[in-house]
């Protein structure tokens, strides 16, 4: 483990599903502890929202943020108790809510405060929430023209011909029209949102959101984290964390710029906790949400890298091997 330069990661929304965390919980108490305590901080059935989510509302943002979060720290306290507490990141970062998460995984932010923000955050999404998000295979620069002639505006940069655009409905129709008129090759994806979130359109959001991240305490990280804002390192004390929070509302996830930081630092070993994605209906069934883009942003730089992931018993279990 000397040797290795590690960077934690936590995936956002997208990767939630139902019956997420359902395997680890059975298996280790630890994990159940974190669920036990997102209940009594969160006031309703953690374990009944994520594993059987009756109501459909897992993936409604204000249930979302706070489920993606349990599994994701369920999953790391999990992966600690395994190594013995012995691999230690000196990076930690995550995609949008993900962020929160990687300031409760270096104890900035203790479990409770950060499931308090995350429900609040997923609120206020929800309720101010309009438009929605379309991903869209063009550069960044591209993305960002293509957007303003349409009022609409980057919200993610995920590669460098991964960019996600936000704008109100009939905004986002005749920006996917001009891109099928004028860049019939390029892809122009529609995603399951509740609005065009890191865009103008959370502005409001931000600012009901800032008493609440002013009311929270936040302690120096035990790693630096990386801020989707500025994609450089936060500040470790609490009122420069929280301005880059209220800023990363309604300004783009540079999530590309965050991996480009980690490879400058000289990452060489990527853990991702939490989440899943694939057709797959059970835990087992389900792939990290990040490889992908960790990855090819590896092939691109030519950097290399190890990546691994615990996301589930079967990704967990390959630590003790």
């Amino acid at each position: 483990m000397a040797d290795r330069n590690i960077m934690f990661i936590f995936p956002g929304q997208g990767s939630q599903y139902r019956g997420m965390g359902s395997d680890i919980y059975a298996e280790f108490e630890v994990a159940r502890d974190v669920y036990q305590e997102a209940s009594d901080v969160l006031g309703y059935d953690m374990v009944k929202l994520s594993f059987e989510d009756p109501n459909d509302e897992i993936g409604l943002t204000r249930f979302t943020q706070p489920a993606l979060l349990t599994h994701s720290i369920a999953c790391q306290r999990v992966f600690d108790a395994l190594t013995g507490g012995t691999v230690t990141p000196s990076l930690a970062a995550g995609h949008s809510l993900g962020e929160y998460t990687a300031l409760v995984a270096t104890g900035s932010l203790t479990l409770a405060d950060g499931l308090r923000l995350v429900h609040r955050r997923g609120e206020l999404m929800g309720e101010y929430g309009e438009g929605g998000m379309v991903a869209l295979t063009v550069d960044a620069e591209a993305a960002e023209l293509i957007a303003d002639m349409h009022y609409c505006q980057v919200a993610s940069c995920n590669l460098p011909e991964q960019t996600v655009v936000g704008g109100r409905d009939e905004d986002l129709e005749n920006l996917v029209a001009y891109m099928r008129e004028h860049l019939p090759r390029k892809r122009a994806i529609p995603l399951a949102t509740e609005g065009a979130f890191h865009t103008y359109l959370m502005v409001t959001a931000a600012c009901e959101f800032r008493a609440v991240l002013d009311a929270t305490d936040f302690a120096e990280p035990s790693a630096h984290v990386l801020s989707n804002y500025t994609a450089g390192a936060h500040d470790t004390d609490a009122a420069g964390i929280r301005t880059r929070l209220f800023f990363q509302l309604f300004k783009p996830v540079n999530w590309a710029g965050c991996l480009q930081t980690a490879i400058g630092q000289g990452i060489n070993s990527f853990i991702e906790f939490g989440g899943g994605l694939g057709k797959g209906e059970t835990p087992a069934g389900k792939r990290p949400n990040l490889e992908s883009i960790i990855k090819k942003t590896l092939k691109l730089s030519g950097h290399e890298a190890e990546y691994s992931a615990a996301i589930n018993c079967d990704t967990l279990a390959a630590v003790r091997s």
